[in-house]
């Protein structure tokens, strides 16, 4: 019963470190980026899109579809870097929260 309590306890000690963690990757930053440069999206560690720019010299009126499409490529690169920010710190709180190595390889 002292056994199940205190792996009990330590699940609680992990989720609660998982939170911490969640609330920590809000503040960082990643960037995605397309068209060389040209368009730059900012987004947290949560992957909350926080800022986009745009160089001047590639809007244009006649050519809207493309900076759209480069706004989509940039957003979907910073979602991709902040999903793996936070599949990093998530597997390394784990690491470091078992006391013990696990059967398995985790989903991450």
């Amino acid at each position: 019963m002292a056994d199940f309590m205190k792996a009990l306890q330590q699940m609680q000690e992990v989720q609660g470190k998982l939170q911490k963690m969640q609330e920590e990757l809000k503040g960082k930053t990643v960037a995605g980026t397309a068209g060389g440069g040209m368009v730059t999206v900012e987004a947290n560690g949560a992957g909350e899109i926080r800022r986009v720019k745009i160089d001047p010299s590639i809007v244009s009126p006649t050519d809207v579809e493309m900076l759209e499409d480069l706004v989509v490529v940039a957003m979907a690169e910073a979602q991709k870097k902040a999903a793996e920010l936070s599949q990093s710190m998530a597997k390394e709180e784990m690491q470091r929260a078992m006391p013990f190595p696990l059967p398995f390889k985790l989903p991450f």
